[in-house]
């Protein structure tokens, strides 16, 4: 079983610089339309070319594995295998000339979450973790940070209108350091230790599959608002997980 994850997870880092080869030669052209979906965000050309650039490589390698993408209907397999993907993770960065896109692959053995990797091409950082194998930025093994206060410690968000204004000030009473660098972006910072938490309040499944794994093996934490291990409860906090239980009493008060 681990010698087919690991097939899965090595087609997954392949894969991943595929997706950034296609989103370098959208991004920032004129050529690049935007279109909204039903519910107001943006989707381009380039999600979907990516995501079908996927399927269709999963197709061919692993045909009876499922498929969870952003931007097509789920494929149910039958295997013990689900891949989930997101295209271009900010996708309003994406086509707002912000290079701190990203393209998203996880890989879900039966519930739980095994394998993970952020590509970031046009900084060109891939970042990927296997479970049991450790977090990896560019070839190097990354840890999170040993910050254990509040005090000084950087909290990142993807945006801020989903923000109770009291988070915002109880977190800068703390001494917390506030950005939005947000998206896939605010994870990988965790993850290598240049920030100590990141606080999303509103996600879909496939903006965060790849997280668990990756946080983990790089020795953080990573939960729903309300503490479980869970992916796609809607909303997600990672963290170096010394601060973990600090952030969330803050952030769960709004």
């Amino acid at each position: 079983m681990e010698d087919s994850r690991s097939a899965r997870a090595a087609l997954g880092v392949e894969l991943a610089r595929s997706a950034g080869e296609i989103a370098r030669r959208w991004f920032d052209t004129s050529a690049l339309a935007v279109e909204h979906k039903q519910d107001g965000s943006p989707v381009t050309q380039a999600d979907r070319e990516i995501e079908q650039h996927i399927r269709n490589a999963v197709s061919e390698h692993f045909p009876d594995d499922g498929f969870l993408g952003e931007e097509f209907d789920e494929t149910i397999g039958t295997s013990q295998y689900r891949w989930i993907v997101d295209p271009i993770d900010g996708t309003k960065s994406f086509v707002h000339g912000v290079p701190l896109y990203a393209n998203l692959i996880a890989l879900q053995e039966d519930n739980d979450i095994v394998f993970g990797v952020i590509n970031i091409p046009n900084a060109d950082v891939l970042m990927h973790a296997e479970r049991g194998k450790g977090c990896w930025k560019n070839g190097t093994q990354v840890h999170v940070s040993d910050r254990t206060e509040l005090d000084g410690a950087y909290v990142m968000a993807t945006w801020l209108e989903d923000w109770h204004p009291d988070v915002i000030v109880d977190l800068h009473a703390a001494g917390a350091v506030l950005r939005t660098w947000g998206d896939a972006y605010g994870y990988m910072m965790v993850a290598c230790g240049q920030a100590e938490a990141i606080v999303d309040y509103t996600t879909q499944a496939y903006d965060l599959a790849p997280m668990p794994v990756i946080i983990e093996e790089a020795g953080g934490r990573f939960t729903t608002l309300d503490g479980a291990r869970d992916f796609d409860g809607g909303n997600g906090i990672a963290s170096n997980g010394t601060v973990h239980d600090s952030v969330l009493k803050i952030v769960n008060q709004g």
